[in-house]
Formats: C-alpha cells, structure tokens, sequence
C-alpha cells in the first residue's frame, strides 16, 4: 500500500470522514502531560493516507475535538493511556470510544514480552518500523520530511493490528475483557494526570 501524508497546521481540514474508525497518535516535548505541550497529533482512516496536524499554542482545534469525542468514530491507539491523558489535559476533551492495540496485545500475546508497536508490527504485518526520530524536536515550526514519515508510521498500521488483534482476543475468549479495559482507559487517564499515574491502586 502507497503512503500519502498531508500536513495541516492547526487543525484538521473540513469534511474528512472516516467510517472505518481512525487511528491515532500524539507526539510531545516529552512525557509529563503537566509539564510537556501537545504539538502533533497524526490520523489515518487505515486506507494508506496520514493526516498530521500541527497544534499551535493557543489555538484550539476544534474540528479534532469533535472528532475524538465523537461517539460514532471508534479511535484506535498504541498506548491509548498516555494519548488521551495529553488530549483531556491540553484540549480539554474526552476521546472516546476507544481501542488500545498495546492492551490488546497484552491480553492475546501472553506468550511474550513484547508489546512495543515496532514489535507488534513486525510480528503480525512483518513490517519494520523505524524508531529514529522518536526523540525529535515535535515543536519545530517546519517538520522535516524524516519526521513527517516517523509521525505517519505511528498510526498506518494501527487499522491491520487491530484486526489481527481482534482474532487472537476472540480466539482466547478475551474479547470482553478487551472491551472492558478498553473501556476504563478515561478513568485511568484521569487518575494519571490527578497523580496517581505511579500506584497500582488494586494492589494490596
């Protein structure tokens, strides 16, 4: 499948639609959603095409907005938990509802260790990912073509995880459970940024 990746600054573009459900992803200055601005959030409609949109400082994208909330687009993350925690912090939104491919993989590939989304894609896709612009300036007015490809490669795969995850779940009868802690993520997110993101609050 071709890539095609569209940059748009501030938000997205008017009249985009997507009826499979869209995949998503953030990039950050770092990892503290208290202290760490949003500044990229990539989404793809799994068809091959990435929209990337820059967040400008002050600016509220409020066609995003509407489109993480909107309960009819299901929203497919890697590590959904820290994403939506960045977007209630910074956009002052709930996403939902939500798919965690991470989540699933930890409930379906309980014969490893390795749920990193370079991992899962090169399991079930055989695909290679390359992680070099993981630490990158996402701030930068200008982002460079290398950037732009490392941003889009976070959310085009995410569409074919989660239908071999979907497989493996209900193949060991964990699909419920899936959905179940798919379901949860808000509230962990809120826990996460009311400083509790370092306590197990079901421990003994």
């Amino acid at each position: 499948m071709s890539t095609t990746i569209h940059l748009h600054t501030g938000d997205l573009p008017a009249g985009l639609a997507f009826p499979n459900g869209v995949a998503v992803d953030s990039e950050t200055l770092g990892l503290k959603p208290h202290r760490d601005r949003l500044c990229l959030v990539q989404l793809s409609g799994g068809d091959g095409v990435a929209h990337l949109v820059q967040i400008r400082p002050g600016a509220m994208p409020q066609r995003l907005v509407a489109l993480l909330s909107d309960p009819q687009t299901l929203k497919i993350f890697h590590f959904a938990r820290f994403d939506i925690a960045v977007f209630a912090k910074h956009l002052k939104v709930e996403t939902n509802p939500i798919y965690c491919t991470k989540i699933a993989s930890k409930l379906a590939r309980t014969y490893t260790d390795r749920h990193g989304l370079k991992d899962l894609c090169a399991e079930l896709l055989s695909v290679d990912l390359s992680k070099q612009q993981q630490s990158s300036d996402w701030a930068a007015t200008t982002l460079s073509d290398a950037q732009q490809a490392y941003a889009a490669s976070d959310v085009l795969h995410l569409h074919s995880l989660k239908a071999r995850l979907d497989m493996m779940l209900a193949r060991e009868g964990r699909t419920a459970l899936a959905e179940a802690s798919f379901g949860y993520l808000p509230i962990r997110a809120h826990m996460d940024l009311a400083g509790f993101d370092d306590m197990d609050i079901f421990s003994h």
